[in-house]
C-alpha cells in the first residue's frame, strides 16, 4: 500500500519540477533564442562558395525550428520585384561551424522580367536550410547574410 503512494509522490514532484525547465537552457526547444539583425559589415569576408546568384537585399527575419533529427533554418527576405526564383541558404566553409559558428548566404536568382508588385507578400521569398542533431551539437551561433545586412542567433 506504501509503494503506490510513494509512486504517485514522486511522480508529482517530478512533474512540478518539469514546469521550471519550461524557460530553462537543458529544454532543447530553447536552445536558440529571436534573430538579430548585425550590420554586413560585422562579418567580414564571408564567402568560400561560388554561385552566380546574387545575394538578397536584406534578410527580413530568420528562426530556427528543432526537429526530430535536427533543426530547420527558415529566413525570409522581401525582394524589390516579384518574380525571384530558386532561393537558398548557402553554407559556407562546406557547412561546418567555424568556432561555433555557421554562417549561411541567402541568395537567389533575378527574373528575367521584373514584376512589379506594391504587396510585399508577393515578393517574399524563403529559403531552408537543416542541421543535423551531429552538427547541431557543435553550433552555438548561426547566422545567414544578405547584401546589406545580416541576421544572427545564438543559443
Amino acid at each position: 500500500m506504501k509503494t503506490p503512494a510513494l509512486a504517485l509522490i514522486c511522480a508529482a514532484l517530478v512533474l512540478t519540477g518539469c514546469g521550471s525547465l519550461r524557460d530553462s537552457r537543458i529544454n532543447p526547444m530553447n536552445w536558440f533564442g529571436e534573430s538579430r539583425q548585425v550590420e554586413r559589415s560585422e562579418l567580414g569576408q564571408t564567402s568560400d562558395v561560388i554561385d552566380n546568384r546574387p545575394l538578397v537585399p536584406e534578410v527580413a527575419t530568420m528562426v530556427i525550428e528543432r526537429t526530430s533529427t535536427g533543426a530547420i533554418i527558415r529566413a525570409e527576405a522581401v525582394m524589390p520585384t516579384a518574380g525571384w526564383w530558386d532561393p537558398e541558404l548557402l553554407p559556407e566553409n562546406f557547412g561546418r561551424p567555424v568556432d561555433g559558428v555557421v554562417t549561411l548566404r541567402f541568395v537567389a536568382a533575378a527574373p528575367r522580367q521584373p514584376v512589379p508588385a506594391a504587396n510585399p507578400a508577393a515578393r517574399t521569398i524563403t529559403a531552408v536550410y537543416t542541421i543535423n542533431e551531429a552538427d547541431l551539437d557543435t553550433i552555438a551561433e548561426v547566422v545567414v547574410t544578405g547584401e546589406a545586412n545580416a541576421r544572427r542567433v545564438r543559443r
